[in-house]
């Protein structure tokens, strides 16, 4: 059981091993939800994730025999690093399934720590099940993510550090995934303050804890779709359930065009680099009820390959109108596409890219085509923009790019 003995073993266990992470207060999300907001930043832990507390814990709980044979988990990147940790530094060998769409820093950064990576598997769920055959093939120690007790109490250590930071939290906001995070969390923040709310946040595109709470048993999804990869699990873990229908208060599911705006607010407001799994409580802020309130919002993660990052910052430019596109047709003949240049310089808008296109029209005199893409200051100035052009005498078309979340 978890019981507050093992969450105190857990604590010594980890203590000088990983980072105790300090709340950082954020006066911009006090401001714009109305309660006082603070950060538990996992992101910046050994690893990048908060997912090394339990997987070194559970590997100093292991037998010499359970050691010897080495190690082999299944991960979309976080729980395969800590994992790989957790084997460099007890000198054993480690093996991680991880899904073939992982980005390539936490596949990189998994191999750094000394692991052998095999690539299989379109989901967590799929790579657990092949590390299940390689575990019977090969006699391995299998190290689950989030579905094991001695997992769960490690990830609960981080609900002392809150409450350490912040005696008197009111809410505390915390990723599900499989449940191993929340369940730690919540069972201790319990014990520690009954009073305290503990709130889990999914993606409605892979909400497999919520439709297992809502129908009082372990539900399994016939799918998952969401761009938080940290989270994208199926099924949770049936030994970790309880906990979290004892103990956490409610579930609140976010779209994944919210993960967009959350990345664009972290990265300008805070500077920190969030990964979308850990973005799911800072969506979550705008979704709570009441003022005042002292909350902490766990960010379980950074991992976050370049690209994606690049990717997510243009989605959040364009979701709030501070990157536009619209196209116009013009006579083809001289200064048509200065006059057009004129009208939104006039109103301060800044060009990005054009294209000219001759060939929309088999009659070029009558009409080519000119895409612009600017970038506006947000919803009101692209309006003032494209009213000007308007007035003008130009037909503008808003061009919205494909994939874009809003």
């Amino acid at each position: 059981m978890l019981t507050l003995e093992k969450f105190k073993q857990a604590r010594e266990v980890l203590s000088g091993v990983i980072l105790e992470t300090k709340l950082v207060g954020s006066g911009y999300f006090s401001k714009t939800t109305g309660n006082n907001v603070y950060f538990k930043p996992e992101n910046m832990q050994v690893t990048g994730a908060y997912k090394v507390r339990g997987a070194y814990y559970k590997v100093s709980r292991l037998t010499d025999e359970q050691k010897s044979k080495g190690l082999i988990a299944a991960s979309a990147g976080n729980h395969a690093q800590g994992v790989a940790f957790a084997a460099q530094a007890s000198g054993l060998k480690a093996t991680i399934v991880m899904p073939k769409t992982t980005p390539l820093v936490k596949v990189n950064n998994t191999k750094d720590y000394g692991a052998a990576v095999v690539m299989q598997g379109s989901c967590y769920d799929e790579c657990c099940d092949i590390a299940g055959q390689l575990t019977a093939e090969h006699g391995y120690t299998f190290i689950h993510p989030f579905n094991d007790l001695d997992i769960a109490a490690g990830q609960g250590t981080i609900a002392y550090e809150i409450f350490q930071n912040l005696p008197d939290v009111d809410v505390i906001l915390v990723p599900i995934g499989g449940g191993g995070l929340i369940a730690g969390v919540a069972t201790l923040a319990k014990m520690l303050n009954p009073n305290v709310k503990v709130i889990g946040v999914e993606p409605r595109g892979a909400a497999a804890m919520y439709a297992s709470v809502q129908a009082g048993s372990v539900v399994t999804l016939d799918r998952v779709d969401t761009i938080a990869d940290g989270v994208a699990v199926k099924t949770p873990g049936d030994i970790v359930f309880p906990y979290v229908q004892k103990y956490v208060d409610d579930i609140l599911l976010i779209d994944d065009g919210e993960l967009v705006d959350a990345f664009l607010d972290m990265t300008e407001k805070h500077k920190m680099i969030v990964e979308n799994a850990g973005l799911l409580t800072v969506a979550a802020l705008r979704h709570l009820s009441g003022a005042g309130k002292n909350v902490v919002s766990v960010l379980s993660g950074g991992n976050m390959d370049v690209i994606t990052m690049s990717s997510l910052i243009q989605h959040g430019l364009i979701n709030r109108s501070r990157v536009f596109t619209f196209s116009v047709l013009l006579p083809d003949q001289p200064g048509e596409l200065l006059n057009v240049a004129k009208v939104i310089a006039a109103k301060q808008g800044n060009i990005i890219k054009l294209e000219h296109n001759q060939f929309v029209s088999i009659n070029r005199a009558a009409a080519v085509e000119l895409q612009v893409t600017l970038e506006a200051l947000g919803p009101d100035h692209k309006r003032e923009i494209i009213a000007a052009l308007n007035d003008n005498g130009y037909d503008v078309k808003i061009i919205q790019p494909t994939g874009v979340y809003s």
